[in-house]
């Protein structure tokens, strides 16, 4: 009943997309047109992360969660673009994801997965993280406050599938 944590390997990431898929129909069901969160499956989910993770994991970290050999969540960091408007800077890294299958919610795999995460960003040497998340996703913006991020007054308009969305960016520094 144990999580364990691990570097996430090619043969994950359908499964990745499957559950990054889950995860955002279960976290954003009241917040994003049902229409909108179907255009996109778990499979085409799985075919992104397959891409993604092709160029980028030279520079970037997927590390899955595991219980009772299934898994249960992820993160997704890297550096943070300083060319991006209104930039946090370049010595910052980014937390672009974290996901978690619907069951594991209240069960401590999301702490555990932030816990990695914040080692791994300053294992990078980043002295300060920033991530994203959608305005009306309370439930997330109180996860974030909890371990001590705090919005920094960029905004953004985002898409999932058709629906633009709203989001905030949260940052902390990295002790």
């Amino acid at each position: 009943m144990t999580i364990i944590l691990r570097p996430a390997v090619a043969a994950d990431l359908m499964a990745v997309g499957d559950l990054h898929h889950r995860s955002r129909a279960a976290a954003y069901r009241d917040i994003v047109p049902a229409e909108a969160l179907a255009t996109v499956s778990g499979e085409m989910m799985g075919r992104y992360w397959s891409e993604r993770w092709s160029y980028e994991r030279d520079t970037h970290l997927m590390t899955v969660a595991e219980r009772d050999g299934r898994l249960a969540g992820f993160t997704y960091l890297g550096p943070h673009d300083p060319t991006e408007p209104d930039s946090a800077g370049t010595d910052v890294g980014e937390l672009y994801a974290i996901h978690l299958d619907p069951a594991e919610q209240g069960r401590g795999t999301g702490r555990a997965l932030m816990v990695d995460a914040l080692a791994r960003l300053r294992a990078q040497g980043w002295r300060r993280a920033v991530l994203w998340v959608l305005v009306d996703n309370t439930h997330a913006r109180d996860f974030y406050v909890r371990g001590g991020w705090a919005p920094d007054g960029a905004e953004r308009d985002g898409d999932i599938g058709p629906a633009m969305t709203r989001q905030l960016r949260y940052a902390r520094d990295l002790p």
